[in-house]
């Protein structure tokens, strides 16, 4: 029911239980070292490790430290402009100073692995903000994106054992895609899995994050704000676990199909609503192989937003 506050702590009767639960433990963390969830599989996710890292300050010396065959750890600095994409190699940490930003561009990460972007902020985008293509081990996190022309964070085309975390969304639209065609099966069936965890969308409109394939693909301990349209949708042969995410003033926070996709699967449990609909759920989701810990949904809300974001970590 609208217009009360709640927690859900059980399951739909239809839906089939999740096995590898985790057991509830001490707050996340704001800061995190190494990624939790997807991107901490397949050998973990480093990026540039231990290498000196480079600053940049100018789009075309971010373009050549991106673009290296070797490993590398890129501060960016100040504000830099640009446009298109710019295409992210393997082995490569992405970090922004303080107050760093890059306008008016995106990166693209394609055929890479073992790549991480960190605290920056993105804005006016005429592209994609992030687009992960037949990629493995990314971890997005502690980034801000606002006001761009198409997605925040697209993942597609096979990419897998990613984390998307601690990222602060606003003023957009669409905001995440997680397969990006109902005719790709060939290409995504068996990948594409993601853990979005900590991530605040505030007033954002769509795709937070609309799925295919995926399975199984974790949404939890998210802080989803005044949403537009609406939260998550499993479509296409997805599983998706919603879980312990806050929802205010959301009508729609989750759902099966959309558009002209079929539904796939969806599980949620313990969730928090605040002035929002209950969800559609239906299916069954694939087991979660990490440990992970799990905020109450009751906390979520000024767990996030005070933690998630560009500037909210030490470099």
């Amino acid at each position: 029911m609208r217009g009360s506050s709640r927690i859900i702590t059980g399951l739909t009767a239809a839906v089939t239980a999740v096995a590898g639960l985790a057991v509830a433990a001490p707050a996340a963390s704001a800061a995190e070292t190494a990624p939790v969830g997807w991107a901490s599989q397949g050998g973990g996710t480093t990026g540039g490790g231990g290498t000196p890292p480079t600053t940049v300050t100018t789009s075309s010396a971010l373009t050549s430290a991106l673009s290296s065959g070797s490993a590398a750890v890129i501060r960016v600095s100040g504000t830099i402009s640009c446009s298109g994409m710019l295409k992210v190699a393997s082995n490569k940490t992405v970090i922004g100073n303080s107050g760093a930003a890059i306008v008016g561009c995106g990166l693209n990460v394609t055929k890479a692995s073992n790549v991480i972007i960190r605290n920056l902020t993105f804005r006016n985008w005429n592209d994609d903000g992030i687009n992960v293509q037949y990629s493995t081990r990314v971890w997005i996190d502690h980034n801000s994106f606002s006001n761009g022309y198409d997605g925040a964070v697209d993942i597609k085309r096979a990419s897998d054992y990613v984390t998307v975390s601690w990222n602060k969304f606003s003023n957009h639209d669409k905001t995440m895609l997680l397969g990006h065609d109902d005719g790709n099966a060939s290409e995504d069936r068996g990948h594409l899995r993601v853990t979005y965890h900590h991530n605040w969308f505030d007033g954002t409109n769509q795709r937070h994050p609309r799925v295919r394939f995926g399975n199984p693909v974790h949404v939890y301990n998210n802080y989803y704000s005044s949403i537009g349209s609406y939260g998550v949708a499993s479509t296409k042969e997805a599983g998706v676990l919603v879980e312990g995410n806050y929802f205010e003033n959301t009508e729609d926070p989750y759902h099966l199909g959309e558009g002209s996709s079929p539904a796939g699967s969806l599980v949620a449990r313990n969730n928090y609503f605040v002035n929002s609909g209950s969800g559609q759920t239906g299916g069954s989701v694939k087991s979660i192989p990490y440990s992970y810990s799990l905020d109450a949904a009751a906390n979520v809300k000024s767990i996030v937003s005070g933690g998630a974001g560009a500037g909210r970590i030490s470099i």
